[in-house]
């Protein structure tokens, strides 16, 4: 069976590097410009350039994000980017809009073209229109079912690639493309029936007080009537595995180390475990499950994977992640005493029991037994961000190893 490609997000040099080490085949970065996720810290020039080193290095490949849709005041700045790119060598760069996707075949032909998400694929026709024009890849959208990524796939050549999304943030809408007019009324707006519900007044009615309508307001944490559980199809790989998808990709390029390393060590071990026995897959799924909840998420759907979603896949009381870990750093290096040299992320103390994540899918229980500061003055607790710390455990870490603190759930 042909392996699909396992394609992670990295939000910085660092995270880029831990999904490296824990079992991407890909991943997919921002630059500082022309990107979807402004508010990510993204790459600078520099950085992308030692994590294109990086990851190549180690036989992955990296796929650069210029998916906007471009205005244009844009135009002359995506012809620099894209220039700028050349000499760095990606495998790929990931495109929404046609003019950005002319530029890049005029400027940079010797690099993949990949149509995003946003420029909506839902059908065969689409696929094959991107492929006449040099697309090699084009991402499946969010609202197709697996029996219609079959049928896409039966519909094209075989070396145009399909990527599809199986884990991460579901989103409700984006600009021109809403899902909420089929969502709520049958009538789809990306087929010209739009009802705008976007524009309708709501209220809640209580089951037991019919005809008492109370408005809905949204005070300084927002409102919850269009939060969406999180994509998650780590159970139902073998489908995904039989569908002729080329590259599974994970959301999140906002999302912290500790949370791709566990997104991306999971999916590996599945990926891996159903192409050598579907029977060891099987085997193994409640292990999956276990893992893949130890990051943060907002509870989990299959999203429109098996037909139209229903009330069942909304969250309608809070906006908040389920989080039963916390991110300490990861091992940068260890020392000839073999302390751990980490980048401090979240607090912790002498005494306190915490967990070794290694990439080979073990996790160790450790204790911390001592910390000292990076001129080498023992310290009670680490309470400051991005301090360097060296840290003394009861288990060996290896460099890349995580270090995580289990947290108490709410009963």
């Amino acid at each position: 069976m042909k392996k699909p490609e396992l394609l992670v997000p990295a939000s910085s040099l660092e995270v880029l590097k831990i999904a490296v080490i824990f079992g991407a085949d890909a991943v997919y970065i921002g630059g500082e410009a022309f990107g979807l996720r402004a508010k990510a810290k993204n790459f600078s020039m520099e950085e992308m350039k030692e994590g294109i080193a990086f990851a190549h290095e180690r036989g992955v490949k990296v796929y650069v994000t210029v998916n906007i849709l471009a205005h244009n005041r844009d135009l002359p700045g995506v012809k620099d980017y894209l220039l700028e790119l050349k000499g760095l060598k990606p495998d790929g760069l990931i495109i929404a809009d046609p003019a950005v996707f002319v530029y890049a075949g005029e400027i940079c032909p010797e690099i993949e073209r990949h149509i995003s998400t946003q420029a909506n694929n839902t059908n065969y026709e689409t696929f094959l229109f991107w492929y006449k024009l040099g697309a090699k890849r084009v991402v499946t959208a969010r609202e197709l079912s697996l029996e219609e990524i079959r049928e896409i796939r039966g519909h094209i050549p075989e070396d145009l690639e399909i990527e599809t999304f199986v884990h991460g943030a579901m989103c409700i809408s984006y600009s021109g493309r809403c899902l909420l007019s089929s969502f709520l009324a049958g009538r789809d707006a990306n087929q010209g029936a739009c009802t705008h519900p976007c524009r309708w007044k709501y209220a809640l009615m209580e089951e037991q007080r019919p005809g008492e309508y109370m408005p809905v307001f949204e005070n300084e944490r927002g409102t919850y009537i269009f939060n969406s559980k999180d994509l998650c199809m780590i159970a139902h790989m073998d489908d995904i595995m039989e569908s002729g998808i080329d590259s599974v990709k994970i959301e999140g390029r906002m999302k912290t180390a500790l949370y791709v390393a566990t997104v991306a060590r999971t999916y590996r071990k599945a990926i891996d475990d159903y192409a050598k026995d579907p029977k060891e897959y099987k085997k193994n799924l409640p292990w999956y499950e276990e893992q893949i909840s130890n990051c943060t998420y907002r509870q989990f759907t299959t999203g429109f994977f098996y037909g139209k979603p229903d009330e069942h896949t909304q969250i309608y009381d809070s906006n908040t992640y389920v989080k039963e870990y916390t991110y300490l750093g990861y091992a940068e290096e260890r020392d000839e005493r073999g302390y751990v040299r980490i980048t401090q992320r979240n607090k912790f103390t002498v005494g306190e029991e915490i967990e070794i994540m290694k990439p080979d899918g073990k996790n160790a229980a450790a204790h911390v037994l001592a910390i000292y500061d990076g001129e080498g003055n023992p310290m009670e607790s680490a309470p400051h961000p991005q301090q360097t710390l060296f840290v003394q455990l009861d288990a060996q870490a290896e460099v890349f190893d995580i270090l995580r603190r289990k947290e108490k759930m709410p009963e």
